[in-house]
């Protein structure tokens, strides 16, 4: 089959690889109709990880059921189904408290697996044709319809970057009638603000500092915040005081002129706003701990690698960051981390697509063949102009 490999920094390429095979009875093969780019796989394109050449990449796949093991009760062949980022076995005891994506099972002996990811397990990455799928029973979930209808690229959106966005909304307690600011547009940026506002969020600022992802942000109902104007917490201050929409009136309104929720979906390679061809994650984390008011909650969902073969400086090469902590606790403010769980909210997020309530698609850019990843990545991760969220389509 094709797949996209890691040849080495900045440096991907479409080949041949063995196609895959059963190694369980509770394992499923998959026909892959789509597959996506997502941010977190230019930390792997950027040398960012411990990926090695040859590595097949890639983790948000759709497609139909091929083949299934004589362990599978719940799939069978010619199931459309669309497969969790993190794979899980639902009986270990994080999977049945709900903590699928921290599964003791898959990737032992530590904790938590994905598809195409350095350092969390061996499983192959979904940008191919096919895909083995371990735990098929509870890692596909059928979804209706037909390859290439109008909820494909809805659908695909669940694998990772939907969920994934309604997951830093779940962190960050947003509430109806929440203030919340995101601070990073890209797809799961957009899809967390885009929750917030499904979730019925009073007011949800964007922050970001390219055109399209700012232009997205606003049509799916956020107010676009733009960092090369100047400090995004003080544009949102000044916005707040000026329609002031939701929050406390009155002698209290300017100690709580941020917001109540604060989301993260940039990590550790986000930009310096000074200089945007520069890392600087420790002004994110600062930004985060000013716009949030008093008794907030910030979620942490952007990637915040433990090790950084290129890092900023060498305390970030081991996964280390100054963190207000002061700040935080004067404040009183909850922060929460980790990865999607994604068997909390797929199956109700899928309802809500099969309903019309939500159409994550309302952000994808491009939809290419999967031969054109090369020229895919490279324009992605320069931020070329329009180039928001990708997805691939197996030839």
């Amino acid at each position: 089959m094709n797949a996209v490999v890691y040849r080495g920094p900045r440096e991907v390429a479409v080949q041949s690889v063995p196609d895959p095979i059963s190694q369980a009875p509770t394992d499923a093969i998959v026909r892959l109709t789509t597959t996506a780019l997502c941010g977190s796989d230019l930390h792997t394109y950027d040398g960012r990880t411990a990926a090695t050449s040859g590595d097949v990449i890639g983790h948000e796949p759709l497609g139909i059921v091929e083949w299934v093991g004589s362990g599978v009760a719940s799939i069978k062949r010619g199931d459309r189904v669309v497969i969790p980022t993190h794979a899980n076995c639902a009986f270990c005891d994080n999977c049945e408290r709900g903590y699928s994506g921290a599964c003791l099972t898959v990737n032992p002996p530590n904790y938590g697996s994905a598809y195409g990811y350095a350092g969390m397990g061996t499983l192959v990455g979904a940008q191919a044709q096919m895909l083995r799928v371990p735990f098929a029973d509870a890692n596909c979930l059928i979804v209706p319809g037909e390859e290439g209808d109008d909820l494909e690229d809805d659908f695909v959106l669940l694998a990772d970057a939907f969920v994934t966005g309604y997951h830093a909304a779940t962190l960050g307690d947003v509430r109806p009638g929440s203030t919340v600011a995101v601070f990073g547009a890209g797809a799961v940026g957009l899809l967390a603000a885009y929750s917030a506002l499904l979730i019925g969020a009073a007011e949800v600022y964007v922050v970001d500092g390219v055109d399209a992802r700012l232009r997205i942000a606003e049509d799916l109902g956020a107010i676009p915040v733009d960092l090369r104007r100047g400090d995004p917490v003080e544009q949102i201050f000044e916005m707040r005081r000026r329609d002031r929409r939701a929050g406390p009136r009155g002698p209290s309104a300017e100690q709580m002129g941020g917001v109540m929720c604060a989301i993260d979906a940039a990590g550790f390679q986000a930009r310096d706003r000074a200089d945007m061809s520069k890392e600087n994650p420790t002004q994110l984390i600062d930004d985060l701990a000013r716009v949030v008011n008093p008794t907030g909650s910030i979620a942490m969902i952007g990637v915040w690698e433990p090790h950084d073969p290129h890092p900023v400086d060498a305390d970030a090469g081991e996964g280390r960051f100054t963190v207000p902590w002061g700040t935080f606790f004067q404040k009183g403010v909850s922060v929460r981390f980790g990865r999607t769980h994604d068997e909390r909210y797929n199956r109700t997020l899928r309802d809500l697509i099969v309903s019309g309530r939500a159409k994550p698609s309302r952000i994808v850019t491009q939809r290419l063949p999967l031969g054109s990843a090369p020229a895919a990545y490279d324009a992605f991760d320069r931020r070329a102009e329009g180039y928001v969220k990708v997805l691939f389509k197996p030839e």
